[in-house]
């Protein structure tokens, strides 16, 4: 939902940075600004700063940088609407409703009762679970070593002995038969009447990010089929496009996210401390749940079972991820078949070992294909270097294919430039580019003039933030059009709107931007690393250099589109006569 710019600075302005990250992260207040361990990446020298003036946040140790927003968003991996939303809570903000269509506020009155079923159904199978009926279920569960408080945190139940307990404790709840049966927890036979197909198992209430019931997975006791029984697709429960566990692992802060096959794996592995595990729901796994983890990492490990099965679904599963851009890296699990029998026999400890040892997808790929050749075999070898060839032309960026070439030929004593023909020749043939040739030298290209100007302007928009009073001292000579990014356009624009007010609202500037990345993007201007120097005189001739290269550039600029923007004129002739004039005057930062 949309929400107008004074409700979101107003909203931003109730929710004093300092308190909000407080509550997250442990800060000490050094200087005039407050210091903490970053909670976006592992450290034990504090480098993560809040500033209270900027109402901003920076680590000088991963780069992250931003307003109250983009920190509730990043920590609690929100939209901005929702985290609009849970600071308007906070401060005790009415929002607005949205204006709905009928359909629409009918639809959204349906998937709310279906998700207070759901609710409900989760409620009587965790009691089920704790009262005398629910013996056979709590014996199972201690077998497999799970805990009390684990049981608890995954509201873990028992389906009665027959599928009427639940529809008539749903019924009694008020809730009709046309509704439980559309929430997926109930069918009509001729023979049986309206029963649920939930009877006589152990009950894993399957929860969205938001840690709502949206459906159910039920593992039989004794020795019934099918096994493992998942609720049916319903509009609150979409198989394909959820995971079981994310809703705790989206949080986890560990860098990755661990990828199981099953429901007991995840809460073994959470019972054991790596909270970060997330399961597939009864189908195998999909493009649309490797856009989901996309949105929370960027690394997954498999953790699949080591059975023949469970390698062809690691197989397939890191084509998935290669194909979200995702770096995948597989888990081996031997000589146990699954992270719970692992853990349960190795321990922890073992666990993160094999964590920290886990194998490139790609090699993984090519070793699980070495299995299909005898390698003593001159033709069987040329086979498998040829299929070599083949995957690495499934690489789209040249630089990678160049770099996993020479990782393969040095693992595999190939010669470099035999396997490149190879790669080379099938590469034609599906119309891939040459590889990249790698430069002679070590040599280094020098920065583009464009990276030199964005710097520029990056590194005095930081140096008028951290000192506001210079603007008035140099509004003469630079404006925001002077900025040829147009992000950091309107990031400047705004900034020296606000100082011609007198006012210095870093932290309101970025909330004018709706997408997270330019909102990341302009939060960065804000902390960009200025030279360290020591005497006053240092300073200001960096300051100057800073200014006059923002200027320089903008004036080349407007130079080039001279004859094709009616602007450029206006803009080269007063460039060229403020250059001239800056080029001459000393600027104080006293």
């Amino acid at each position: 939902m949309f929400y107008p710019e004074e409700l979101v600075e107003e909203i931003r302005m109730k929710n004093d940075i300092v308190d909000v990250i407080s509550g997250y992260v442990k800060l000490q207040k050094k200087g005039s600004n407050h210091w903490g361990c970053c909670p976006f990446h592992n450290e034990k020298t504090p480098s993560f700063s809040v500033s209270q003036q900027k109402q901003m946040y920076h680590c000088f140790g991963c780069g992250v940088s931003g307003n109250v927003y983009t920190f509730v968003m990043k920590y609690e991996n929100f939209t901005f609407p929702e985290a609009v939303k849970a600071l308007a809570d906070r401060a005790g903000v009415q929002l607005p409703e949205a204006e709905e269509s009928a359909e629409m506020k009918k639809k959204a009155g349906k998937r709310a009762r279906l998700l207070e079923v759901n609710k409900e159904a989760a409620k009587f199978f965790y009691y089920q679970l704790r009262s005398p009926h629910g013996e056979t279920g709590q014996q199972y569960l201690k077998k497999r070593q799970l805990s009390d408080e684990t049981m608890h945190r995954f509201g873990l139940g028992y389906a009665g002995k027959n599928g009427a307990l639940l529809v008539e404790y749903l019924r009694k709840k008020g809730f009709e038969d046309g509704l439980i049966k559309e929430a997926g927890l109930a069918n009509f036979t001729e023979r049986s009447g309206f029963l649920s197909q939930f009877w006589n198992r152990v009950m894993f209430p399957i929860q969205d990010i938001n840690h709502r019931v949206i459906g159910f997975g039920g593992r039989v006791m004794g020795d019934g089929e099918p096994k493992y029984l998942n609720s049916p697709e319903t509009p609150v429960f979409d198989k394909r496009r959820n995971l079981y566990g994310l809703n705790f692992a989206r949080t986890a802060r560990s860098g990755n996210i661990i990828l199981c096959e099953g429901y007991m794996d995840v809460i073994a592995l959470h019972q054991a401390g790596f909270t970060q595990a997330v399961a597939s729901l009864g189908t195998a796994f999909t493009p649309e749940q490797a856009k989901l983890l996309h949105r929370y990492t960027d690394n997954v490990l498999l953790a699949y079972d080591s059975d023949g099965a469970g390698v062809k679904a690691a197989l397939r599963g890191v084509g998935i991820l290669r194909d979200e851009g995702l770096t995948g890296k597989v888990i081996n699990m031997k000589p146990y078949k699954d992270p719970d029998e692992f853990i349960k026999n190795l321990g922890c400890e073992a666990f993160q070992e094999r964590i920290n040892q886990a194998e490139n997808s790609f090699f993984f790929e090519i070793r699980i294909l070495e299995g299909n050749y005898d390698l003593n075999d001159p033709e069987d070898k040329t086979k498998f270097h040829r299929e070599i060839a083949k995957k690495l032309c499934e690489f789209k960026e040249d630089v990678e294919r160049e770099n996993y070439l020479q990782a393969v030929a040095d693992k595999y004593h190939i010669g470099f430039e035999n396997l490149r023909k190879l790669v080379m020749s099938y590469a034609s043939q599906t119309g891939l580019v040459r590889p990249v040739e790698r430069p002679r030298s070590g040599v280094q290209q020098k920065n583009h003039p464009e990276e030199n100007a964005k710097k520029s302007q990056r590194l005095l928009i930081t140096w008028i933030s951290d000192n506001p009073a210079i603007y008035q001292k140099i509004k003469d000579y630079i404006s925001a059009a002077d900025f040829t990014e147009d992000l950091y356009k309107k990031v400047a624009g705004r900034l020296f709107e606000d100082l011609e007010k007198g006012n210095f609202n870093p932290a309101g500037i970025i909330s004018m931007f709706e997408d997270e990345e330019e909102q990341r993007e302009a939060a960065s201007l804000f902390h960009t690393n200025l030279p360290e120097l020591t005497t006053v005189q240092e300073r200001e001739k960096a300051f100057h250099d800073i200014l006059l290269a923002v200027k320089k550039n903008s004036y080349e600029y407007y130079t080039a589109r001279m004859g094709t923007d009616v602007n450029s004129t206006e803009q080269v002739i007063k460039g060229k006569k403020a250059l001239e004039k800056l080029a001459k005057t000393h600027i104080s930062l006293d």
